[in-house]
């Protein structure tokens, strides 16, 4: 589907030619900047839907062409060329717009407080369910972080012992 005639946007009118206006043999840069410049920016206008954006990437690819113009001749559509890298900008500008906008506004869920309470209370269901020895072990060092060497020190056995029943409270907790 082309768009042909006149077209209104943001309170402007703009004409839209469905033929190619470029000319066809060597130009200099002015006679091609003349040529296609106001193409380019209704073309990015419209994709863009921003007069700021338009104009900007509309001049980053007249200013990497001119950057080229000595190589222009190995180009074969210098118009297609600009276009290609105008949306090239464009997609990379939004590109970085997406990723700044994850690593500014975290992509988590809010938590739910009663989840929460869900949560500690199948915990403290889960640990009720082991042998003494087995629980004071798992709480001293998973929940408290104490080194089985203190928390032998606070059970009255031996640091082997605690990692033993740690252990043994953890696979318990797996078949559960």
């Amino acid at each position: 589907m082309r768009i042909h005639g006149r077209v209104q946007a943001e309170g402007n009118v703009v004409e839209l030619r469905g033929e190619r206006e470029a000319r066809m043999g060597r130009q200099s840069f002015e006679e091609l900047f003349l040529d296609q410049h106001d193409r380019l920016y209704r073309a990015l206008y419209f994709i863009t839907w921003s007069r700021h954006d338009a104009e900007e990437l509309m001049q980053d690819a007249f200013l990497k062409l001119w950057e080229r113009w000595d190589s222009i001749g190995t180009f074969e559509d210098p118009v297609g060329w600009l276009f290609r890298v105008s949306l090239n900008g464009f997609r990379m500008r939004a590109r970085r717009a997406r990723v700044a906008a994850r690593r500014l506004v975290p992509m988590t869920s809010p938590r739910d407080p009663f989840e929460d309470v869900n949560i500690r209370e199948d915990v403290r269901r889960m640990l009720r369910s082991l042998p003494h020895r087995q629980r004071a072990a798992l709480v001293l060092t998973e929940i408290f972080d104490y080194s089985s060497e203190q928390a032998a020190q606070i059970l009255g056995i031996q640091p082997t012992t605690v990692r033993v029943l740690a252990s043994q409270g953890r696979a318990a907790l797996r078949t559960t």
